[in-house]
């Protein structure tokens, strides 16, 4: 005679899909990067300093490191260590980045040099801790950061020539696309004909 079974093993199973569980495992790394740009954006709009953002950002960048370790970290000592190490880390980078807001450096620096300082520093936090973890999505982030800083100095120098390009690709459109109109409607003309 057979035991009888509990109602979780009668229970269907449905393992999730591998798109849907890649989404979930990618979601910390995604949420961070948009976040990223959304302050990158907004420096580059802006011209002004997100010191307390992109201090705020090392913050969200240290517990998705954290967590992205956690499960690797087997053992209560290995996840304490963790834990230090992590903390130590995004603590000398938070101090990094407040040492280029004292006065005497902020004579050197005006506003816009003194985010793209900042933004550079939480680049290299970001890299250094993937590659402490050996996460590439964490280092893939902060190589975006990085990257992002001669974009956004671009951006600010170059913000005239960006809209003219805009505004001509905006023509161009458009005088493309009333042109394929015309050309349709004379065919179905030509057609009814």
């Amino acid at each position: 005679m057979s035991e009888p079974k509990l109602a979780d093993d009668l229970a269907p199973r449905v393992a999730p899909t591998p798109k849907a569980s890649f989404w979930l495992r990618e979601l910390p790394y995604l949420a961070v990067l948009g976040l990223m740009l959304l302050g990158v954006g907004y420096t580059s709009v802006s011209r002004r300093p997100l010191v307390g953002y992109w201090e705020f950002m090392a913050l969200i960048i240290g517990i998705t490191v954290v967590s992205t370790a956690w499960v690797e970290a087997e053992t209560r000592n290995a996840r304490f260590r963790l834990i230090i190490t992590q903390a130590l880390h995004w603590l000398s980078f938070l101090i990094a980045m407040n040492l280029a807001l004292l006065p005497g450096v902020q004579r050197l620096l005006n506003p816009e040099a003194t985010g793209l300082t900042v933004l550079l520093l939480l680049a290299l936090g970001a890299v250094t801790a993937g590659i402490n973890i050996l996460s590439w999505q964490i280092c893939f982030i902060g190589v975006a950061m990085a990257f992002s800083v001669p974009v956004i100095a671009w951006l600010q120098q170059s913000a005239i020539v960006i809209v003219l390009g805009i505004f001509v690709a905006l023509i161009g459109v458009g005088v493309v696309y009333s042109w394929h109109r015309s050309a349709q409607r004379s065919q179905s003309a030509g057609e009814r004909d």
